[in-house]
């Protein structure tokens, strides 16, 4: 019988955080930071296709897309310093 109390409180207080939105501003935070490295991949895209006619290319991969997401245009300002200054 108490076995089965424990369960119907733990049932219950999970329930009560899930509609309370306790786990809500950890997935904000997720959600935040896969739309900046969509963003950043946006911005590597359209640099590489602007970028083809003066021969630059920047490759498009996690840490680049999280660079030039975080960061935005002077992420990809120090994505293409070393790309033409290290890489090349």
């Amino acid at each position: 019988m108490v076995s089965i109390a424990v369960i119907i409180g733990i049932t219950i207080l999970i329930s009560f955080l899930l509609i309370a939105g306790a786990p809500m501003k950890p997935m904000r935070f997720v959600a935040n930071g896969a739309i900046k490295v969509v963003i950043g991949v946006l911005f590597l895209f359209f640099f590489n296709v602007f970028g083809a006619s003066l021969g630059l290319h920047i490759p498009i991969n996690a840490y680049t897309a999280i660079v030039s997401g975080i960061l935005g245009i002077p992420g990809l300002a120090a994505l293409v310093a070393i790309q033409l200054f290290v890489v090349s």
